[in-house]
This record gives structure tokens, C-alpha cells and sequence, in this order.
């Protein structure tokens, strides 16, 4: 079981690495939702006030970033950099242009650059976790395997 959960994935059959790495998407999107709940009912706090109300905690953005970056840090040992943008920071980028799109007026139009500047930032931190996962990783994978025991 072990060698399955840790070894590469271009050792195991195709079928396994797309089920794999629909499973990592899945669950970032999944903790994503989680951890940054949606409130379509966005309203002002007061009538002359500009901030609104969100449930977006500080506790649920650390919770999303430890769960994304070890999604990061897992495919980057057991993949190839190229899919850990796609499978890791993605299914986050794609829900949140969902979230803000849902909004029913752009608050001064700011939510495409907000967008952006979290989109790139979540793109660099998944794609250096990944990085530096895979610069751990041993050349034989095997006998790491097998010591791992």
C-alpha cells in the first residue's frame, strides 16, 4: 500500500494517475469550499459604508493554505511539476472567479485584479511547494520504500 501512496506516478498505470490527480483537484476544490465558504447574500454592513459582509475567516485561509500546500508537496514528490499548477492551485483559482463573478455588482470592477494577484500568488506558492517537495524526494525511490517500513 505504501509503494502505491508514494511512489511515482509515471510507474503506475494511466488510469491510476488520472484517478490520482482528479482526486488531488477534488480535493483542493473541496477544502476550498470548505474553508472559504460562499455568502451570496453580500450586503453592505451599514447603508453608507463600502466594506461588505463575507464569512471568510482567518483560520479558514491558514486551513486552505496547509491543506493546498501539502496537495502541493505530495504531487510534487509523486509528479511532474507541469501538473501540480493544474491539480493544486486550479480547482481554488476556477471557484473563486466563480465567487466573485457571483457577486451582483463589481465592487469599483477591483474583483478581476483581486482575482489575478490571488490566482498568481496560489500558482508560485503551489508550483515552489512542489519544487521543493521534489528536490527531497531520494533517487531511488525503492529503497526509500523499503527503510520507510
Amino acid at each position: 500500500m505504501t509503494e502505491k501512496l508514494l511512489s511515482p506516478l509515471r510507474n503506475r498505470p494511466v488510469p491510476e494517475r488520472l484517478l490520482t490527480r482528479l482526486l488531488g483537484a477534488g480535493v483542493a476544490a473541496v477544502a476550498y469550499l470548505l474553508c472559504l465558504p460562499w455568502d451570496l447574500r453580500n450586503r453592505a454592513q451599514s447603508p453608507d459604508t463600502l466594506s461588505e459582509t463575507t464569512p471568510v475567516t482567518a483560520i479558514g485561509v491558514v486551513s486552505l493554505i496547509l491543506v493546498l500546500a501539502a496537495l502541493a508537496a505530495y504531487f510534487g514528490r509523486r509528479d511532474g511539476l507541469g501538473w501540480i499548477v493544474p491539480v493544486v492551485a486550479a480547482p481554488p483559482a476556477a471557484l473563486m472567479l466563480l465567487s466573485f463573478r457571483s457577486h451582483p455588482e463589481p465592487d469599483a470592477s477591483a474583483w478581476p485584479l483581486a482575482w489575478a494577484f490571488f490566482t498568481v500568488v496560489g500558482a508560485v506558492g503551489v508550483l515552489v511547494t512542489g519544487a521543493v517537495a521534489r528536490s527531497l524526494r531520494p533517487e531511488q525511490p525503492e529503497e526509500w520504500l523499503l527503510t520507510a517500513r
